[in-house]
């Protein structure tokens, strides 16, 4: 996928935009040299003198600056995205996964978590060490947070300003694929969240070297990258590049392609199925699934056809559709976004169709939204859904989670329809025993102006929604990231572990009975009462019973075998089923 250009030196460096360029090599400067251009690459330096191996500590004087900045695709950054770059050599590790044969989306359980809550340590070894907990859950893909480089100790990721380096505060490169290897021995794959539609506001020097971003063309969160304007060439080589070096050198399995809406790209071929066709390239180059996932609040299904249908050849991609309505019909909520899905003829309308808004009209855009789904190009395997993820919950004022204000019974109703519906369930680190802790927005940066206006700017954002600022945590504060990590000490306690055994036992039925997530679209039978509070859905010869009420329900026509219920008071006797209140049941037959 990588563009020609002359010159192949370890330190070549894209930086159309200066004059001069000076490499500084272990405290060596070395001048640097324009390459003939190749059409569409122009702008690419060189400094054949520079070392040829061994560790290298290095940097680029722009223009005659004094102080180097790192490089754009620095491998490590051992004293932050401010310094000096360090070679690092993915093929240093010696890979211990030649057995693995990877893992396909159909049928799979995906776990999301970042790294540095994970833990009490906060690194990937020591998330490494949770890796039998994951296999004993039924968990088939780990899928991390962004972990390349970005300013401070600790923030969600997001605000990544080096994307080929991995934060030394998790490990660095060398823990990453230690990381890999051990899920891989554990019989999980790695799904890595990359950004590519922006770039953090602190340690971002890509403008000094070349027409990375489109200035005064902003997305939500800062200027768009440039993938369809002068010099785009080379951005979406560099973007590629990333994508690749995840998926050989680092032996992940797949990518979740953070909000893949706010990719600005007007060219005749997308990015999004150049990503499409890079996954298909590296898996047929090594014999293993690649899958990319996407993050779009569009409801636009063209995103997961094939490329020969003029679609982008995606994997996957995320339905919030389904996390709203299961949000909103466990836990009552109704405001802002979820003003639509208030229904159980809602969540059945998703479970049966993938999205709500296929065309139809939503109240918090004011505007009509999404298209259907063609059931002939693509199975529901293809759409992400997730009862809570990082976003929904720490995108809320004081980041709680659904645990933290609902008993088991409305948790495991939710747990119920996450894990049984016909599309690829993904968890979020500690749902699965109803972690108590929250999970909040934190921050580190080091700049006292940036740690200020992003607090601030955060209060504001919520006291227009109506919140009491008091209560909506400082983002800078050490103690807002510190109450993020999880508490294991709760998995083996109490309701906490009846509630993680419900969702052991769940991914279990997943893999026993393949026609939960083995059928299309059409395959699914719906029935639902919204005043009495039930909803019924059959896959195959399997059915999903719910109470979504305070009271008992009875429901006839229950046959079959009882393969799991949620609470010990369900009742199956002459073929009709007693749920408790927001109870639910699998019946096989």
């Amino acid at each position: 996928m990588s563009l020609a250009h002359n010159g192949s030196g370890r330190f070549d460096l894209w930086a159309p935009r200066v004059e001069s360029v000076t490499l500084v090599a272990n405290g060596q400067q070395y001048p640097m040299v324009r390459l003939e251009p190749a059409p569409g690459a122009e702008g690419w330096w060189s400094a054949a003198a520079a070392p040829a191996d061994g560790e290298v500590d290095y940097g680029y004087l722009l223009d005659g600056d004094s102080n180097p900045l790192p490089d754009p695709r620095s491998r490590r950054l051992p004293d932050g995205v401010h310094a000096l770059s360090r070679t690092y050599s993915p093929a240093s590790h010696e890979w211990r996964d030649a057995g693995w044969q990877g893992k396909e989306l159909r049928g799979a359980v995906i776990y999301e978590l970042h790294v540095g809550t994970f833990t009490p340590e906060g690194t990937l070894d020591a998330a490494a060490e949770k890796l039998g907990y994951l296999a004993e859950l039924g968990v088939d893909f780990v899928e991390l947070l962004p972990v390349n480089g970005f300013n401070g100790t600790h923030n969600w990721g997001y605000d990544g300003v080096q994307w080929f380096a991995v934060h030394e505060g998790y490990g660095g490169p060398a823990a990453y694929q230690r990381f890999v290897d051990a899920a891989h021995a554990a019989g999980m794959g790695v799904i890595q969240d990359v950004v590519y539609n922006h770039l953090g506001p602190s340690g971002n020097y890509l403008s000094r070297f070349g027409p990375y971003l489109k200035q005064g063309d902003a997305n939500t969160w800062g200027d768009s990258v440039n993938l369809d304007g002068p010099g785009s060439d080379v951005v979406r080589e560099y973007i590629l590049d990333n994508a690749a070096l995840w998926l050989r050198d680092y032996h992940v399995d797949g990518l979740r392609l953070d909000a893949v809406h706010a990719l600005r790209d007007e060219r005749a071929v997308h990015i999004l199925e150049e990503f499409g066709a890079l996954g298909d390239a590296i898996s047929a180059e090594t014999g293993l699934p690649k899958t990319l996932i996407a993050e779009s609040d569009l409801n636009n299904p063209r995103l997961i056809y094939p490329r020969d249908t003029n679609g982008y050849g995606l994997a996957g991609q995320w339905s919030d559709d389904f996390h709203h309505a299961v949000h909103v019909n466990v836990s009552g909520e109704t405001t802002g976004y979820y003003q639509d899905f208030a229904s159980l003829g809602v969540l059945a309308k998703v479970l049966r169709d993938g999205f709500l808004h296929d065309g139809s009209y939503s109240s918090f855009r004011g505007r009509h939204h999404g298209r259907p789904i063609n059931t002939s190009l693509v199975q529901p395997e293809a759409l992400v859904v997730c009862n809570q993820n990082h976003d929904q919950i720490g995108n809320r004022a004081t980041g709680d989670r659904l645990s933290q204000s609902l008993p088991y019974g409305p948790l495991s109703v939710a747990a119920v329809l996450t894990l049984t519906s016909p599309f690829t369930p993904m968890l979020f680190m500690g749902e699965e025993f109803g972690a108590s802790t929250p999970w909040q927005f934190f921050t580190s940066h080091p700049e006292p102006e940036l740690g200020k206006a992003t607090a601030e700017g955060r209060i504001r954002e919520f006291e227009r929604m109506g919140w009491d600022p008091a209560v909506v945590p400082d983002p800078q504060d050490p103690e807002t990231f510190r109450r993020s990590k999880l508490n294991w000490a709760e998995a083996s306690a109490g309701g906490h572990a009846r509630l993680l055994e419900l969702y052991r036992s769940l991914t279990a039925l997943r893999r026993e009975h393949p026609e939960l997530a083995g059928l299309g679209f059409t395959d699914t039978e719906i029935s639902f009462d919204d005043d009495d509070g039930w909803l019924r859905f059959r896959r195959g010869s399997v059915e999903v019973l719910l109470n979504f009420s305070e009271e008992e329900v009875r429901l006839e026509d229950a046959r079959g075998t009882l393969l799991l219920s949620s609470d010990e008071a369900t009742k199956l006797d002459g073929g009709a089923l007693t749920l408790p209140p927001w109870g639910a049941a699998i019946l096989k037959g």
